[in-house]
């Protein structure tokens, strides 16, 4: 992410500076990462298995507001990995169990709850209200929407997916690094809409993402910009991969590194 002025950064107050003491004393991190966390805004699509817990390590970090696109009302199948759902919400609004579960763990935290998912007519409007985009949506219709507008806009975006006991995420920097169309041209012609689910596995990668959200915006650690992450939890195997960009992108392909 850009850097931001310093003197434009909220101020913490006394019950920030004690809410995020233990993870402001990482020696990297401090009262400035803290700020920057304050001041930032993050979208997040979907906010289910994936998103939920993306969502939830965002808001307990710091994060100032939270831009959260859900549709549909939670479904007994949601309930194995959506964590911010309860039993007693099935056949209501997801996004609202989502609202009302952040704002129990943090009150400060400012929310735009959009009851809709993310759509190639929808995207722009959405995306644009955020400074950073993390992508937990299950269909690549989705992910492409969101892809296309975070390199229109310039925003950076942290795609997280998983399948199975097997997850993968990278981060994308538009014009410096591989978008996901450089990975992913065209949809897998197999892919489905359900498919095999561990819930824990998508709290770990939603977590990931979440770490991933938070050292763009504060600018510590390493990003996963020109990498790609597979894990596979059957054997906890996690490897990273070198990616490229692709010259002919349908997306960043018009774009210069000066971009």
């Amino acid at each position: 992410m850009r850097e931001s002025p310093t003197e434009h950064l909220p101020s913490l107050t006394d019950l920030d500076k004690s809410v995020y003491e233990w993870q402001m004393w990482i020696h990297d991190f401090g009262d400035l990462a803290q700020r920057k966390l304050k001041g930032a805004s993050v979208l997040v699509s979907r906010v289910g298995g994936v998103g939920g817990a993306v969502a939830y390590e965002l808001a307990a970090s710091g994060v100032g507001k939270l831009v959260l696109a859900h549709g549909g009302n939670l479904k007994p199948s949601d309930l194995n990995r959506q964590l911010l759902m309860t039993h007693d919400w099935i056949g209501k609004p997801r996004i609202e169990s989502i609202q009302r579960r952040l704002l129990e763990l943090n009150p400060r935290l400012e929310i735009v709850a959009i009851d809709t998912n993310i759509n190639t007519a929808n995207a722009a409007e959405i995306v644009r209200q955020a400074d950073i985009v993390v992508d937990c949506a299950p269909m690549f219709d989705e992910r492409f929407a969101m892809n296309q507008q975070a390199v229109l806009q310039g925003k950076p975006l942290v795609e997280c997916s998983m399948y199975e006991l097997e997850a993968q995420i990278f981060s994308v920097i538009p014009g410096s690094s591989p978008c996901l169309r450089c990975l992913f041209p065209d949809p897998p012609p197999n892919w489905k809409r359900q498919f095999p689910v561990l819930g824990a596995v998508s709290g770990m990668v939603g977590c990931l993402g979440a770490t991933e959200a938070i050292k763009l915006i504060t600018g510590i650690g390493k990003p996963l910009i020109g990498r790609l992450l597979k894990c596979d939890l059957r054997d906890m195997s996690f490897r990273t991969y070198s990616a490229k960009r692709a010259a002919n992108c349908k997306d960043c392909g018009h774009l210069s590194p000066a971009d």
